[in-house]
């Protein structure tokens, strides 16, 4: 599982040949989640709020970079690096 992006404690990864609807995955200590890149919401998991909302404001600055990422990791080749939260 590739990671894409780290900050502020939060690792950001998303997994090669992964099911639909496209979505990254983000972890903060032991919580975990999946979000949904087109409407930013929690497919599965859940992270603390403050947490939650980082990610949120990090993937909304960067969906099309995570849409980029989801087609190549789709189609094996693996995802670019992107820049983290500042």
């Amino acid at each position: 599982m590739p990671e894409i992006s780290r900050f502020f404690g939060i690792i950001i990864t998303m997994f090669y040949d992964e099911h639909n609807p496209p979505h990254f995955h983000a972890r903060y200590g032991s919580d975990k989640a999946a979000l949904e890149i087109a409407s930013l919401r929690v497919l599965e998991g859940k992270l603390p709020s403050r947490a939650l909302g980082l990610v949120v404001e990090w993937a909304s600055q960067h969906q099309e970079e995570l849409m980029m990422n989801w087609e190549a990791a789709r189609n094996d080749r693996p995802p670019k690096k992107i820049q983290p939260l500042q």
